[in-house]
């Protein structure tokens, strides 16, 4: 399968750079996650990996080759950019099958497209009839239909409700098992960890982070337990000799920074002290995103978001991760 790379890429509207020497490589056979905040140059770096815009400098290739240069594109690259972009006249199906005749695909993989986007009571319907994420069905579908290698999503999710929502993940990760070069735009973050396994995150037009997505988290937090005893004196004791920082809520958990449960479990059970709870807390996709954007993001509001998920490891019940 190709590989996207961009190089060096640059692009200028006017006075303002939206892409400034822009440098990384999407791969096979993984998820990659496209983060930024708005205006960072996500969209506009997948027009020009599309040739929809022209750059002022450096490239951007597929498979070492442009994307204008593909004969019959479809088979080569499906991308799903905008669910205002089919005409809104014609039905679902009268769209798919004018791409495939355009690019020499067969007429099998119209319903088998519409079979595999849900979208098969509809496909005699018009466009226009559709919802937001009838129409983001329609959009994957048509990104699909020549079977192509690659693949560039920007918002898939927007306007799908939940069963669309799992439905857009299980297929990113199946693409990616299939070996073929997946990129996701969203600014879902919660959904993104469900299913990326690598980012690459823009502010203000440059590259912010390349990597892994648990390398990414691990850059950007802290490890930290929270727990519950019946015997808080003896643990405060314990923690201050071990020279770990605690803090206590006043629903009388305690929250110890640096250290790990396995670490706190094995210390608090060496000297006898009992726990009702223990548990991970883990650093957020959203929670890290937001760590390293603060300084790149066109909009801010002084609302902070949690930092942490909990993973659950002893002890009594703990409380449910809040979604974003």
């Amino acid at each position: 399968m190709e590989s996207i790379e961009v190089r060096e890429l640059t692009k200028d509207f006017g006075g303002r750079r939206a892409v400034d020497r822009l440098t990384f490589r999407v791969r096979p056979g993984r998820v990659t996650g496209f983060l930024g905040p708005n205006g960072a140059g996500k969209s506009t770096t997948m027009r020009l990996v599309l040739g929809l815009d022209r750059s002022s400098s450096g490239t951007a290739t597929i498979g070492g080759r442009p994307y204008v240069s593909f004969a019959n594109p479809l088979h080569r690259v499906g991308a799903f950019l905008d669910p205002q972009g089919a005409h809104g006249s014609r039905t679902g199906r009268d769209h798919l099958r004018i791409l495939a005749v355009a690019n020499r695909i067969p007429a099998r993989r119209i319903d088998e497209v519409l079979a595999g986007s849900g979208l098969v009571e509809a496909a005699g319907r018009r466009i226009k009839t559709y919802s937001l994420g009838m129409r983001q069905r329609l959009g994957i579908a048509a990104a699909l239909l020549g079977d192509p290698g690659v693949v560039m999503l920007d918002e898939p999710s927007n306007g799908l409700d939940p069963e669309g929502i799992i439905w857009v993940r299980e297929l990113l990760k199946r693409l990616a098992r299939e070996g073929r070069t997946v990129l996701v735009s969203s600014h879902l973050m919660n959904e993104t960890s469900s299913f990326a396994d690598h980012l690459v995150v823009l502010g203000k037009g440059r590259l912010l982070a390349d990597m892994p997505v648990q390398e990414f988290l691990d850059a950007r937090g802290t490890p930290q337990v929270r727990l519950r005893t019946t015997e808080p004196d003896r643990l405060a004791s314990l923690l201050a000799r071990e020279g770990l920082t605690t803090s206590r809520a006043e629903d009388g958990s305690w929250t110890v920074q640096g250290a790990t449960a396995a670490q706190i479990g094995a210390t608090t059970a060496a000297h006898g002290i009992p726990l009702l709870e223990l548990a991970d807390e883990k650093t957020t996709l959203e929670a890290a995103y937001l760590d390293l954007t603060q300084d790149s993001a066109e909009f801010t509001t002084n609302t902070s978001a949690s930092g942490t998920s909990t993973t659950r490891t002893a002890g009594a019940s703990a409380t449910p991760e809040q979604k974003a």
